[in-house]
């Protein structure tokens, strides 16, 4: 997930740094994210990710299986009951018994069942929701044992971005929050590139630390001046 907003332009280079870390403040004193950090402390144990409950697609196989299962068994037992087999029946039998396994409708139908069955497994072992980001579970507050909380990367994303924009110097940014990295991009339209590099590293470090997500993203900051023209 995203978000970007800008200001005005002039000339052309950029500058770039590796993961940043949160920066105590301009008076010495440690910034918000230290404080955060203490009032959300996890429990020690790894936070999962949010399983997606998947109702339509659950749903679908559902319906589909219970749909074939009761055709297929209506047509058995009017076999028992003495009627004939359906014609469709009787011609997947034929199918299936006279034609070669490298027949191209063979492979094809294999294929697809394959894709389907891959497709289920996929979606019955991962947990899906890729749009939240597990938050650390609050210690020391009664009752708030079971409690979850997850932040979404869109609003993370506008959070990050509005804190690039307070940095004196940026003119525009754009910060795409993932599940492990966090990149900001921005364009500096006065001030040194690397006195905007560092106050943006130091601010975007501090303000990733203060979400309080249970799995901290490194943070990857790219600076340059807007294009001319």
């Amino acid at each position: 997930m995203s978000a970007n907003t800008s200001r005005q332009p002039t000339g052309d280079s950029d500058l770039t740094s590796g993961p940043g870390q949160a920066a105590p403040s301009a008076d010495g004193t440690p910034g918000a994210a230290e404080d955060a950090t203490k009032a959300i402390d996890g429990s020690g144990r790894p936070e999962r990710r949010f399983w997606s409950s998947r109702r339509i697609p659950a749903a679908l196989a559902a319906l589909l299986s219970a749909a074939a299962v009761g055709f297929l068994l209506y047509d058995v037992v009017a076999v028992r009951a003495g009627r004939n087999a359906m014609r469709w029946r009787r011609r997947l039998a034929e199918e299936l018994a006279t034609r070669p396994l490298d027949d191209v409708w063979m492979i094809v139908g294999a294929a697809v069942a394959m894709a389907l069955g891959l497709w289920l497994f996929l979606l019955a072992v991962t947990p899906g929701l890729r749009r939240l980001l597990p938050m650390r579970r609050p210690t020391g507050i009664p009752g708030t044992e079971d409690v979850r909380a997850g932040l979404d990367r869109r609003a993370a994303a506008l959070v990050l971005r509005d804190r690039a924009m307070q940095v004196p110097g940026v003119q525009s940014a754009q910060v795409d929050v993932g599940r492990r990295k966090v990149k900001a991009r921005a364009r500096a339209h006065f001030r040194g590139l690397e006195e905007v590099r560092a106050d943006l590293d130091a601010e975007l470090g501090e303000a990733v630390a203060s979400l309080g997500l249970a799995r901290q993203p490194t943070l990857a900051v790219r600076v340059r001046r807007p294009k001319k023209g």
